[in-house]
Order: structure tokens, then C-alpha cells, then sequence
């Protein structure tokens, strides 16, 4: 189907419809890359979030919280590692898969602290802890817990923050971070991994643990979106230590569960950050790791588009938004523009919706752009076909004048003389013939004038039919030469045929008159008297036949020439010439020779003539 429109599509259409296809669809892309660009995507990409949430489902992680009533009962930071040692223990009888804590421990405290710590470390089970790059440049290393707490870890997770650089939300998690010679995996993926007693194992597009498999490739930075829990879910089950305090039964919450341990509350630290579904409202990291880690226990992960899909969907947009303008303007060529722009719109939703990250901006742009270039052109190009109508019409207007006034000239004259032969019956004879040969020769010319205007309209219309008979070439010309000689005579103009080809041609004999007369007789009217007009031809590669007609005349300069076989169409120099004309008579020529299979060839220079060569078929 769409080739097939493609097809009707004019040449010089399908031209412009590919150049601003093309150009709309680069200029899209060169937008959405930019800073700019990339961060209207993101904020779509929010919005979509926001839009397409996923069904709700049982979480497989818990998170064991730090607020701030559990800060007030430990007496503040300071207290925060007696906490977590109390919490831990408080949740151990409910037997969970997993324990992470969101807490650096790269300094001791207090002894009697560390000492509750350390016990509760130690009958952990699948101990993950946090580790934190710091530092800047050649002086960036890891932050690990002390030794005296690292023992008891099965794996330490990195906690570094990737944010969004130009709006600090937090929309995927590097999997993975390098200081140095010593590699951290992300804490989500380290407590998964620890949960599920399974070895992580990468490859150049994906990391395994078990049967999940993570699309993240290497050459994009080990990079996993996070597919947050719905808002409807009401996020990961939270307990605080402090509420398990109060009701020891909470702990059931982490039964079978990946515990992550971390602070929530708002005041103690600055651990909170900006997500899709945040609106304001920022979210504690270790809620964060905690959606990461629901990610990857879910298998749903969300894929960003390869680049050569988005720039060939830019390229197919820019193609549908133009199309309606190639065929033309009007509400069908603006239901087209705007389908193309609504579908834009739709297009990330659909891949979305089938876990594709699908950039919003450059298929919108690109058929935004293509619409506005493809009607600027349309604009312009009934602009200049309005002008050229309205030029046209006013040639055609001078033409009927002329067309007129050619008409009243015979008909006063048959008129007149029809009165004298009426009028005077006793008129000589020879008086009575001649003015009988002056009603013949205007009644003739009458019927010629008013012959090349219907002539020129049957021509464009189609209706002439062409007849097919051989003749040859020489008689042809020959019998034109005879016509035209009388004319030439009253000029001293010479014409002068040489070297025609014995050659054959096939078609309307009395068209092909009609148009070798007109060339002979338009030499003839603009060369100036005591000239020659030569008529010679010559025999072409294969079936083409070369006849040429060359005066030594006024001549026209290329832009002329350009214009020479329009309708109604005179030069400057014929107009001042005081010859008459219509401006038609080439028009026709041109008409014959190409439904003939022929074409017709100007050279002109003003001052030194013209020379039109007829390039035509030869007989079969």
C-alpha cells in the first residue's frame, strides 16, 4: 500500500517530500540529543511512568526502617548502630532470606555499640553490606566497613548515587562501580544474588543471577532502570525498629523476605531523592535499593530502544506527515500532519506499555518539523502557481484581444466587400473578381486564426487524434518551403534547404506540416530583410531523425528560451518587432513533435538567431 502511494506521488513531489522527510528527521534527532532534548525525554518518560503503572504484586523485599521515632528512642545518630543491632535481632525469628543495610560503617564507634553490632552481624543470614565511593579524580576510592564487621558479609553492595544530572531524579542504578582495581556490585543486585545462593555472572549484554536475567549492557554502563512499586501498592512494606519495639509481632512483615536496613527519616540524613512517581515528595535511599532489588526479583525490566529503530520511526514519521502535502493542501494534507504528530504521541505509550523505553521527542519533532516545512513548501508552491495562473491569464487575456481584433480585420473586409458586390450590380467584372478573391482570402485567413486557437485547445485538452501514414522527409519540408516562400520573398529572406536525409517518417502528415510551416514562418517574421533561412537534417543514432531550422534573426537569451513553448507566450523583442503573433503557434509545435515521440531542441543568442532542431522518429 504504501508503495503504491508512493507511486502517484509526482516526481518533483516526491523529491521535496524526501528532502523534507530527511531533513526534518536529522534536524529531530540532532534536538532530541542535545541536554535539552534528552531532558524533555526524561520528564516523558516520568509522565509515562506515572501513566502506565504496573499491577500490584507481593513484594519479595522489606524494609527495616530508621525514622525518626527510632532516632528519638536511641538518642539521635549516635545511637544508630545500638538500632540497627536491636532491630536486626528483633527480626531474626522470622527467618529472612536476607539482610542489607543501607548504613557505612567505615569507622568504629562507641565498644559497646560495635560489640551488639557485631553479635547481631554475626547471626545474620546472607549478611550484605554497604560500601561508598568517595573522593574525587585519582583520589576516588571505596569506603568499606571495618574489618571487624566486614567478616561476617557475604558480599559488600555499592551505594553511590547516579543521579540525573540536571534534575537529581533517580531513574536506573548503575549495576556495577569501579575504583581502582575493585569492582562493587549495587547493593540491590548484591542482596538478590545473596538471597538467592546463585553467582553473578555477566556478559557483554546482560548479567545473570540464576534464571533472572538483566539486559544491561556493558557498552551502556551496566545500567538497570528501576521499576518503581506502583503508587497504589503503597511502596515496599516499611517497619520501623521503633514500632517493632513497641509490637514485637510486626516482624512477621520480613518472613521469607530481603530485609534492607536504612534510615527513613527526614531530619538525620540527607539520604532522600527525587523519583518518577516522587511529585515533590522525595524517597529514602534505602527505599530505592529496595524497589531495585523488586526489579530484578520481578524479571520486568524496562529496555531503551535501539537507536536505529528510533531514527528510522523519526524518518517514517517525517515521510506520513509529509505525504498528505505532496499531494496537495487543504484539510486532507492537515488530517494527515496532525495523524503523524497524534501517532508520535502514541508511539512511546504503546512501547511503553511493553516495557520499550521509547523516546518522546524525536518522532514528535520530526513530524512537527515535517508538517511545518512540507506546508511552507506546499504554501509556496500554490503561491507561485496562483502567480503563474494569474500571468497566464492575463497572457491569454492579450491573445483573445489580439485573437479580436484579428477577427474584426477579415470580417470588415468580407463584410465591406460583400455590400459592394450587393450594392453594385453593374460592376465590372474584374472589380467583381477581385473583390470575390479578397472575400476568399479573408474568409481563409478567418478560418485559420480561429483553426490555431481551437487547435491549441484540442492539443492540450488530448483530442486530437493522430493519424499514422508514411512520407517522406524532403517532400515534407519541400511543401512547406513552397507555402513559406511568398512571405519570405516580400523580405528578401532566402530559404535555403541542404542536405535532408532520405528518411521516412510516420505519423499525422498535415500536423507535421502544420509545425515545420509555423518554424518557417516565425524565421521568417523576426529576421530582419536580405537574410537567409536554412533548412537541413541529418540522420541520427538508431530511429532518430535531426531537422533543423536556423534564421539569422533577433534571437532570445536563455531565460527566453526557458520560455519559449509556453502558451501565449511572446518575447520582448517579437513584441516590438511589430510583428503580430499569439504566442501560441510554438506551443503547438511542441505538442505535435512530442505526440509524435518526438522532441524539440532551441539554441538562441540574441542578435545572431535561432536554430530549432526537431529530433524525430524515423519510420518502421
Amino acid at each position: 500500500m504504501a508503495l503504491k502511494v508512493l507511486r502517484r506521488i509526482p516526481a518533483g513531489s516526491f523529491l521535496i517530500l524526501a528532502v523534507t522527510a530527511l531533513l526534518a528527521s536529522v534536524s529531530a534527532l540532532v534536538v532530541s540529543w542535545t541536554a535539552f532534548g534528552r531532558q524533555l525525554d526524561e520528564y516523558a518518560y516520568d509522565f509515562l511512568f506515572r501513566l502506565e503503572q504496573p499491577a500490584p504484586w507481593k513484594p519479595e523485599s522489606a524494609i527495616l526502617a530508621i525514622d525518626e521515632a527510632t532516632l528519638a528512642q536511641y538518642g539521635g545518630l549516635i545511637g544508630m548502630r545500638s538500632a540497627v543491632a536491636d532491630g536486626i535481632e528483633k527480626i531474626l525469628p522470622a527467618h529472612p532470606k536476607a539482610i542489607a543495610v543501607d548504613v557505612i560503617l567505615a569507622e568504629p564507634g562507641s565498644p559497646e555499640a560495635d560489640r551488639k553490632l557485631e553479635d547481631a552481624f554475626a547471626r545474620a543470614p546472607n549478611l550484605v553490606l554497604s560500601s561508598d565511593l568517595v573522593g574525587s579524580g585519582a583520589q576516588i576510592h571505596w569506603e568499606d566497613p571495618i574489618e571487624r564487621f566486614s567478616k561476617y558479609a557475604v558480599a559488600l553492595g555499592q551505594v553511590h548515587a547516579d543521579l540525573d544530572k540536571y534534575d537529581a531524579v533517580s531513574r536506573d542504578l548503575p549495576l556495577e562501580k569501579i575504583a581502582g582495581r575493585q569492582r562493587r556490585w549495587a547493593l540491590a543486585l548484591a542482596a538478590w544474588a545473596a538471597a538467592s545462593h546463585a553467582e553473578i555472572i555477566e556478559s557483554p549484554d546482560e548479567i545473570a543471577i540464576g534464571k533472572a536475567r538483566i539486559p544491561a549492557p556493558i557498552r551502556d554502563g551496566r545500567v538497570m532502570r528501576i521499576r518503581y512499586a506502583p503508587l497504589s501498592m503503597g511502596g515496599i512494606p516499611r517497619v520501623s525498629i521503633a514500632d517493632l519495639a513497641r509490637t514485637p509481632g510486626l516482624a512477621a512483615i520480613f518472613s521469607d523476605r530481603i530485609v534492607f536496613v536504612g534510615v527513613t527519616a527526614q531530619t538525620a540524613v540527607r539520604d532522600r531523592w527525587m523519583t518518577p512517581y516522587s511529585n515533590g515528595m522525595f524517597m529514602p535511599g534505602v527505599e530505592i535499593h529496595a524497589n531495585a532489588c523488586e526489579t530484578i526479583a520481578r524479571g520486568v525490566f524496562l529496555v531503551d530502544a535501539p537507536l536505529w529503530a528510533v531514527a528510522a520511526a523519526a524518518l517514517g514519521l517525517a515521510i506520513f506527515a509529509a505525504v498528505g502535502f505532496a499531494f496537495g493542501a487543504g484539510m486532507p494534507a492537515n488530517i494527515v500532519g496532525a495523524a503523524a504528530i497524534v501517532t508520535a504521541q502514541a508511539f512511546p505509550a504503546f512501547a511503553f506499555s511493553r516495557s520499550i523505553v521509547w523516546p518522546w521527542l524525536p518522532g514528535t519533532l520530526a513530524a512537527i518539523f515535517a508538517v511545518s516545512l512540507a506546508a511552507t513548501w506546499r504554501h509556496l508552491m500554490v503561491r507561485r502557481q496562483l502567480v503563474s495562473a494569474r500571468e497566464e491569464t492575463n497572457r491569454y487575456q492579450n491573445a483573445m484581444h489580439f485573437a479580436i481584433h484579428e477577427l474584426r480585420t477579415p470580417l470588415t473586409a468580407i463584410q465591406g466587400s460583400s455590400e459592394l458586390i450587393s450594392r453594385y450590380s453593374g460592376m465590372p467584372e474584374p472589380k467583381r473578381r477581385e473583390i470575390a478573391d479578397l472575400i476568399n482570402s479573408e474568409s481563409k485567413r478567418l478560418g485559420r486564426i480561429i483553426e490555431t486557437f481551437l487547435s491549441v485547445e484540442r492539443l492540450s485538452a488530448g483530442q486530437i487524434e493522430i493519424r499514422t501514414e508514411r512520407f517522406p522527409i524532403d517532400e515534407l519540408v519541400e511543401s512547406c518551403a513552397v507555402r513559406a516562400r511568398p512571405i519570405a520573398e516580400r523580405k528578401n529572406i532566402e530559404i535555403e534547404i541542404t542536405s535532408l536525409p532520405a528518411a521516412t517518417l510516420s505519423g499525422d502528415r498535415e500536423l507535421m506540416e502544420y509545425a515545420v510551416y509555423n518554424l518557417l514562418t516565425n524565421a521568417v517574421k523576426y529576421s530582419p530583410p536580405h537574410t537567409r533561412v536554412r533548412v537541413s537534417g541529418e540522420d541520427g543514432k538508431g530511429e532518430r531523425v535531426y531537422l533543423s531550422i536556423a534564421d539569422e534573426g533577433i534571437g532570445m537569451d536563455k531565460a527566453e528560451v526557458s520560455r519559449i513553448f509556453e502558451k501565449f507566450y511572446r518575447t520582448k523583442k517579437a513584441e516590438q518587432s511589430g510583428e503580430s503573433g499569439t504566442g501560441i503557434g510554438l506551443s503547438i509545435v511542441e505538442q505535435i513533435v512530442t505526440s509524435h515521440g518526438g522532441a524539440i531542441q532551441v539554441v538562441s543568442e540574441p542578435g545572431k538567431g535561432s536554430r530549432f532542431t526537431l529530433m524525430l522518429r524515423r519510420a518502421v
